[in-house]
């Protein structure tokens, strides 16, 4: 009759703590509706292209390297200068010449002062200079356009670095606020424990020792719920500032880990769905291994700034070697000169004297010596072609061997979610069974106690699973130059 009677109070305990949590959870709804609207990823993604300063600090070298480019090509175009001045002479030059010159019969000791040049003077020179041969200055045009190319390259590179940090803040927002969402639930259900427990050992229906093995495991959780949601609130900062966002409080992402169906993307949520969505390289799972590196080694930003950076080193090689050649250049001048006495005439007009004279010509010019610079000069660009060279193929290496290592990852995480999953579903069927036979007196506290925590983890490990794999197709979208956004346009894939 005691046992009918335990049981019969433990139902009552259950319902009705059952509908004090319910409450809790609607007041916790209700509350979600007042808070900001949640953005999704592309928006983040969208306002990160646009604000993140390391990408307009890459976006500023490009804008030097086409200035760059302007400047080579003004080496190669006709040069014109105009050059004007006057000069007043307050003391004008006297040299002195021999008397004889002028009196035949002056001794030859004699001088006499002889004044150059008038109150006045005007000059003004018109020159122009065009390069018809100067192998340097061409090739000098060819190496600022591979180093246009090659900012041009780090923009991109950097638009995907962008993308991808963006991506993989939102991740981990997501898995820190399902760490708080598991660890209230865990939190809700063993205060729910701890209520029916202790009205069972005032009962004389459960031992004291349940109470306190609850109240220890309600003691430990309670800062992992603090902790849990310092990292929401770290992962909100951090992604606000990636993405741009002003108001860093306020930031609420879409979209939930534990939701999310990897398996047949069609079965989730509009928020979830955007998630799945948002990625470049489409062939997934180890099948996908041979697209994966023929596409990096395609379109990979970082071996293809090497590679520019190698072309680079080899064309300004060439720039130094071309000082070993003559150069051929064409010149022609104009110049008006002019004097008068008195009160300055611009340029003697109306009196004194004015003279025109008219230059063309080429000159030729054949470096000879020079000291050994341009030998040192060379030998230095050779070493950093050879320097190029081994970076290239260093870096080739190693980014075959990420991609083979993101794609393994990818789908080693793909084949853990599966089995995380069917864990989900095992732990909850699990901590049904112990909580009824709980609830009848047939199971101990130790084993709810358990199962719960086994569900929380097994929770939890499906949304790593989701974690891992949504970090690694990021990074791999990366690594294969098939970036959202950057090299992919997902408005077109949707369509």
């Amino acid at each position: 009759m005691k046992t009918i009677d335990g049981r019969r109070f433990r139902r009552s305990v259950l319902s009705t703590t059952g509908f004090t949590l319910a409450l809790a959870l609607g007041a916790g709804r209700l509350a979600a509706q007042d808070a900001a609207t949640p953005v999704d990823l592309e928006t983040l993604a969208r306002s990160a292209l646009d604000g993140n300063r390391d990408l307009t600090a890459a976006r500023e070298g490009l804008v030097n390297a086409q200035e760059q480019v302007r400047e080579a090509w003004g080496n190669v175009y006709p040069s014109i200068n105009l050059d004007a001045s006057y000069s007043r002479n307050i003391s004008p030059n006297v040299n002195f010449l021999p008397a004889i010159f002028f009196d035949p019969s002056a001794g030859p000791d004699d001088y006499i002062p002889i004044r150059f040049g008038a109150d006045n003077t005007w000059n003004s020179t018109l020159s122009l200079e065009q390069p018809l041969f100067r192998p340097g200055l061409f090739v000098a045009v060819g190496a600022a356009g591979r180093f246009e190319s090659y900012q041009t390259e780090v923009v991109r590179g950097q638009s995907q670095n962008v993308i991808t940090q963006v991506r993989v803040s939102y991740y981990q927002l997501l898995l820190a606020q399902e760490q708080v969402r598991l660890t209230q639930n865990s939190l809700d259900r063993v205060q729910e424990s701890l209520k029916e427990t202790t009205a069972l050992n005032q009962a004389g229906l459960a031992s004291e020792y349940d109470v306190l093995r609850l109240q220890v495991e309600l003691a430990n959780l309670e800062p992992n719920l603090r902790r849990a949601e310092n990292s929401v609130l770290q992962a909100r900062r951090q992604l606000a500032i990636q993405a741009d966002v002003a108001d860093q409080e306020s930031l609420r992402v879409a979209g939930t880990l534990a939701e999310i169906d990897l398996e047949d993307p069609s079965n989730n949520s509009p928020d979830n769905r955007a998630i799945l969505d948002f990625m470049g390289f489409q062939d997934s799972g180890m099948e996908s291994m041979d697209a994966a590196l023929t596409a990096a080694s395609a379109a990979r930003s970082d071996v293809k700034q090497l590679e520019l950076n190698e072309d680079l080193a080899q064309a300004q090689l060439r720039v130094q070697q071309m000082d070993y050649l003559p150069e051929l250049t064409l010149f022609g001048n104009y110049i008006i000169s002019a004097q008068d006495n008195g009160k300055p005439n611009f340029f003697a007009a109306g009196d004194g004297q004015r003279a025109y004279s008219r230059i063309i010509g080429l000159r030729v010019s054949f470096p000879i010596f020079q000291g050994f610079q341009r030998a040192a000069r060379i030998d230095e660009r050779r070493a950093q072609l050879r320097q190029a060279q081994a970076q290239r193929r260093q870096g080739s290496d190693m980014a075959e061997s990420q991609v083979r290592t993101l794609v393994e990852n990818a789908d080693e995480a793909l084949q853990r979610a599966r089995a995380q999953k069917l864990g989900v579903t095992q732990a909850q069927r699990g901590f049904e069974i112990a909580s009824a036979q709980y609830r009848e007196g047939l199971g101990s506290q130790l084993e709810l106690t358990d199962a719960e925590v086994a569900l929380r983890q097994s929770e939890f490990n499906y949304a790593q699973a989701v974690y891992d794999y949504l970090v690694a197709r990021a990074q791999l979208d990366q690594a294969t130059g098939k970036v959202p956004l950057v090299d992919v346009d997902i408005d077109a894939d949707a369509s």
